[in-house]
Protein backbone atom coordinates (compact mmCIF):
# COMPACT_ATOMS: atom_id res chain seq x y z
CA UNK A 1 0.00 0.00 0.00
CA UNK A 2 1.56 3.51 -1.11
CA UNK A 3 1.37 6.29 1.74
CA UNK A 4 0.08 9.25 0.48
CA UNK A 5 -1.52 11.28 2.96
CA UNK A 6 1.58 12.14 5.11
CA UNK A 7 4.83 13.22 3.45
CA UNK A 8 8.94 12.96 4.27
CA UNK A 9 9.70 16.45 5.56
CA UNK A 10 10.37 19.04 2.99
CA UNK A 11 11.83 21.95 3.04
CA UNK A 12 9.55 23.79 0.80
CA UNK A 13 7.25 23.39 3.72
CA UNK A 14 9.23 26.57 5.71
CA UNK A 15 9.21 28.42 2.18
CA UNK A 16 5.22 27.89 2.35
CA UNK A 17 4.75 29.31 5.94
CA UNK A 18 7.00 32.41 5.04
CA UNK A 19 4.92 32.80 1.46
CA UNK A 20 1.91 32.74 4.28
CA UNK A 21 3.50 34.92 6.71
CA UNK A 22 3.93 38.11 4.55
CA UNK A 23 0.73 37.77 3.83
CA UNK A 24 -0.61 37.92 6.78
CA UNK A 25 2.14 40.32 8.25
CA UNK A 26 0.30 42.97 5.60
CA UNK A 27 -2.77 42.61 6.92
CA UNK A 28 -2.28 42.74 10.45
CA UNK A 29 0.42 45.80 9.78
CA UNK A 30 0.03 47.89 13.02
CA UNK A 31 -1.75 45.40 15.23
CA UNK A 32 0.33 43.98 18.30
CA UNK A 33 0.82 40.16 17.11
CA UNK A 34 3.56 37.43 16.33
CA UNK A 35 3.17 34.67 14.01
CA UNK A 36 4.83 31.29 14.50
CA UNK A 37 4.76 27.62 12.38
CA UNK A 38 3.23 24.98 14.14
CA UNK A 39 3.21 21.33 13.98
CA UNK A 40 4.65 18.48 12.41
CA UNK A 41 5.44 20.81 9.38
CA UNK A 42 7.60 23.23 11.32
CA UNK A 43 9.84 20.37 13.01
CA UNK A 44 13.02 19.36 10.18
CA UNK A 45 12.66 15.66 9.85
CA UNK A 46 8.91 14.90 10.87
CA UNK A 47 6.72 13.00 8.20
CA UNK A 48 3.47 15.20 8.07
CA UNK A 49 0.11 15.81 5.99
CA UNK A 50 1.53 18.87 3.79
CA UNK A 51 -0.92 21.30 5.49
CA UNK A 52 1.27 24.63 7.73
CA UNK A 53 0.26 24.97 10.92
CA UNK A 54 0.14 28.48 11.60
CA UNK A 55 -0.69 30.57 14.94
CA UNK A 56 -1.23 34.08 15.16
CA UNK A 57 -0.39 35.38 18.86
CA UNK A 58 -2.19 38.23 19.57
CA UNK A 59 -2.26 40.26 23.26
CA UNK A 60 -5.13 40.09 25.94
CA UNK A 61 -8.13 41.92 24.02
CA UNK A 62 -6.30 42.16 20.67
CA UNK A 63 -8.78 39.06 19.04
CA UNK A 64 -11.36 41.31 17.79
CA UNK A 65 -9.15 43.59 15.57
CA UNK A 66 -7.04 40.12 14.52
CA UNK A 67 -10.44 38.77 13.06
CA UNK A 68 -11.37 41.87 11.17
CA UNK A 69 -8.25 42.19 9.70
CA UNK A 70 -8.50 38.82 8.88
CA UNK A 71 -11.75 38.98 7.10
CA UNK A 72 -10.87 42.02 5.12
CA UNK A 73 -8.23 39.09 3.03
CA UNK A 74 -10.73 36.63 2.92
CA UNK A 75 -10.92 34.57 6.02
CA UNK A 76 -14.20 33.35 8.08
CA UNK A 77 -13.71 33.15 11.90
CA UNK A 78 -15.46 29.65 12.78
CA UNK A 79 -15.35 29.61 16.58
CA UNK A 80 -12.70 27.50 18.74
CA UNK A 81 -13.98 24.12 17.34
CA UNK A 82 -14.01 22.79 20.97
CA UNK A 83 -11.03 24.02 22.06
CA UNK A 84 -10.66 26.80 24.51
CA UNK A 85 -8.42 29.77 23.92
CA UNK A 86 -8.20 28.75 20.20
CA UNK A 87 -9.65 30.65 17.31
CA UNK A 88 -10.03 28.91 13.85
CA UNK A 89 -10.01 30.67 10.42
CA UNK A 90 -10.37 28.92 7.28
CA UNK A 91 -10.68 30.55 3.61
CA UNK A 92 -14.29 29.95 2.37
CA UNK A 93 -13.79 31.40 -1.21
CA UNK A 94 -12.40 28.08 -3.39
CA UNK A 95 -10.61 30.29 -5.47
CA UNK A 96 -8.20 31.72 -3.03
CA UNK A 97 -7.92 28.75 -1.19
CA UNK A 98 -6.49 27.39 -4.29
CA UNK A 99 -4.00 30.11 -4.93
CA UNK A 100 -1.99 29.65 -1.41
CA UNK A 101 -0.28 26.85 0.42
CA UNK A 102 -2.53 24.45 2.10
CA UNK A 103 -2.70 26.05 5.97
CA UNK A 104 -4.75 26.05 9.34
CA UNK A 105 -4.62 29.12 10.66
CA UNK A 106 -5.54 29.93 14.19
CA UNK A 107 -5.20 32.90 16.44
CA UNK A 108 -4.67 32.65 20.18
CA UNK A 109 -3.86 35.34 23.02
CA UNK A 110 -0.74 35.19 24.51
CA UNK A 111 -0.35 32.95 27.04
CA UNK A 112 -2.99 30.57 26.28
CA UNK A 113 -2.90 26.84 27.02
CA UNK A 114 -3.58 25.57 23.34
CA UNK A 115 -0.60 28.45 22.42
CA UNK A 116 1.86 26.79 25.40
CA UNK A 117 0.93 23.43 24.26
CA UNK A 118 1.98 23.96 20.35
CA UNK A 119 4.95 25.75 21.52
CA UNK A 120 6.67 23.72 23.68
CA UNK A 121 5.44 20.37 20.91
CA UNK A 122 7.00 22.16 18.20
CA UNK A 123 10.27 23.14 20.54
CA UNK A 124 10.58 19.61 22.14
CA UNK A 125 10.04 17.44 19.06
CA UNK A 126 12.91 19.95 17.59
CA UNK A 127 15.27 18.97 20.53
CA UNK A 128 13.97 15.37 20.46
CA UNK A 129 15.27 13.33 17.36
CA UNK A 130 14.47 9.73 19.09
CA UNK A 131 10.58 11.05 19.38
CA UNK A 132 11.07 12.39 15.94
CA UNK A 133 11.37 9.03 14.61
CA UNK A 134 9.06 7.32 17.00
CA UNK A 135 6.20 9.36 15.82
CA UNK A 136 7.22 9.38 11.95
CA UNK A 137 7.35 5.26 12.28
CA UNK A 138 3.89 5.48 13.86
CA UNK A 139 2.47 7.80 11.11
CA UNK A 140 3.57 5.37 8.40
CA UNK A 141 1.82 2.57 10.11
CA UNK A 142 -1.28 4.27 10.39
CA UNK A 143 -1.86 5.24 7.08
CA UNK A 144 -0.71 1.76 6.06
CA UNK A 145 -3.04 -0.19 8.10
CA UNK A 146 -5.52 2.35 7.36
CA UNK A 147 -5.13 2.68 3.89
CA UNK A 148 -4.83 6.71 4.10
CA UNK A 149 -7.72 7.23 6.17
CA UNK A 150 -7.15 10.61 7.30
CA UNK A 151 -9.49 10.95 10.82
CA UNK A 152 -8.00 6.88 11.55
CA UNK A 153 -4.91 8.37 10.87
CA UNK A 154 -5.30 11.17 13.33
CA UNK A 155 -7.26 9.02 15.77
CA UNK A 156 -4.36 6.26 15.71
CA UNK A 157 -1.46 8.89 16.36
CA UNK A 158 -3.49 11.29 19.39
CA UNK A 159 -1.61 9.14 22.32
CA UNK A 160 1.51 9.52 21.27
CA UNK A 161 0.81 13.61 20.41
CA UNK A 162 -0.46 13.57 23.87
CA UNK A 163 2.35 11.86 25.55
CA UNK A 164 4.82 14.17 23.40
CA UNK A 165 2.92 17.41 24.80
CA UNK A 166 2.73 15.86 28.10
CA UNK A 167 6.79 15.56 28.28
CA UNK A 168 7.27 19.00 26.49
CA UNK A 169 4.96 20.67 28.96
CA UNK A 170 7.40 18.87 31.41
CA UNK A 171 10.53 20.44 29.94
CA UNK A 172 8.90 23.80 30.02
CA UNK A 173 7.91 23.98 33.86
CA UNK A 174 11.10 22.53 35.03
CA UNK A 175 13.12 25.36 32.30
CA UNK A 176 14.84 22.80 30.41
CA UNK A 177 17.56 24.84 27.93
CA UNK A 178 17.86 24.44 24.43
CA UNK A 179 20.83 22.62 22.83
Amino acid sequence: MVVTLVEEYNPVWLLWFEQLKMRLEAALHGLPHTIEHVGSTAVLGVTAKPIIDITIITEAGGFPAVRGRLAAIGYDHVGDQEIPGREVFKIPDEALKASLPAHHLYVCENWARPLIEFLAYRDFMRRHPEWRQKLNALKHSLCEQYDNDRQAYIDGKSDMVKEITRLALIEVTKGSPSP
